[in-house]
């Protein structure tokens, strides 16, 4: 399989790094709109730089491509090559937000639909083995019957942003996900935020959500907690008890409603996940293998319309923040 990375920054240089490490797959080029990164990954990587992203498409031909993009509020670039490589015919991995805007999104989403493609977003907060063992015990009816979901994730992010809205659109893109992984499509969002001293973003920010199953959930997200303490936790409850994922790949917890013994999955010392980037690496590596192995485009793993499913509840919640916290409805929001 011939991959192809465009934006060389830090997120693009990991993916690059990943699809070397993966034996079915070569990396044959780089792309970057800045000469410097764009030349110096070819150089680390041992591949061909190009400047232009559909240049490098129509010479290399890849069968996959990976969008590490950046621009205006963190995904604006997303758009553009990832409707570039789709033309061309290659598989996608694009970062996330797949795209703030909307129309856009929608696009992208069905674009790859229609060409039989298969696109998908760098949801990488699931792809971990106390993720997936959680959702075993939640698909083996260990907690029965979906009451509520509770999702914690803060990371401490301080500067400038581009809009008041950035944090929002730019970190709860994991916590949506995280929330959907297990309780599905979200109906109905109310959100509150505030801007912290000093800020001139909403920095943190709480969500109400009612979930289309009947369920009721909760996202807090804030980027005012320096680094350091644990970053993210998940509680998934039912009738027949109660799972908590701790910090994605850290541990997963099940407390069953009927006896006082737990079952818990610890992350190994030895051959587990020992940092953030072992969670690229799990996302990448899976995708890969879906492509190899054949799956269709309905059955990715972290897919495009999913990422644009989380665009859509966050762009719920930041219009309940301008209606002063009034309850939005998810279906109703369109940009």
């Amino acid at each position: 399989m011939k991959v192809c990375v465009i934006g060389m920054g830090a997120i693009g240089n990991t993916h690059a790094r990943i699809y070397q490490s993966i034996p079915e797959v070569t990396l044959v080029g780089v792309c970057d709109l800045i000469e410097e990164r764009a030349r110096l990954a070819g150089e680390k990587y041992g591949v061909a730089w190009y400047l232009n992203a559909v240049n490098m498409l129509d010479e290399l031909k890849p069968d996959l491509v990976s969008v590490a993009t950046g621009g205006y509020e963190y995904s604006s670039d997303h758009y553009e090559p990832t409707m570039q490589a789709l033309t061309a015919g290659a598989h996608v991995l694009c970062e996330k937000p797949i795209c703030n805007d909307l129309v856009k999104a929608e696009e992208m989403v069905r674009t790859a639909r229609e060409r039989r493609l298969c696109l998908a977003v760098d949801l990488n907060h699931r792809f971990t083995p106390a993720a997936r063992m959680a959702k075993q015990w939640q698909d083996e009816g260990r907690i029965g019957e979906l009451l509520f979901i509770n999702m914690n994730l803060w990371i401490g992010k301080f500067g400038s942003f581009e809009s008041e809205f950035y944090h929002l659109k730019a970190l709860n893109p994991h916590s949506v996900d995280i929330v959907r992984y297990f309780g599905g499509d979200v109906a109905e969002v109310q959100c509150f935020a505030m801007k912290a001293s000093g800020r001139d973003i909403y920095s943190t920010q709480s969500m109400n959500l009612r979930m289309a199953n009947g369920a009721v959930g909760h996202i807090t997200s804030s980027y005012d907690i320096k680094r350091g303490h644990p970053m993210e936790r998940c509680e998934v409850a039912g009738s027949a008890g109660r799972l908590i994922v701790d910090d994605m790949w850290r541990e997963a917890t099940l407390y069953p409603a009927d006896n006082l013994v737990k079952q818990i999955y610890t992350n190994p010392v030895f051959d587990g996940f020992t940092s953030f980037y072992d969670t690229f690496a799990d996302r990448i590596t899976s995708y890969v293998r879906q492509l190899l192995a054949g799956a269709s485009p309905e059955e990715i793993d972290g897919s495009g319309q999913a990422g644009l499913e989380a665009s859509r509840v966050i762009h719920a919640a930041i219009e309940s923040i301008r209606r002063g916290g009034q309850p939005v409805l998810v279906e109703e929001v369109t940009q």
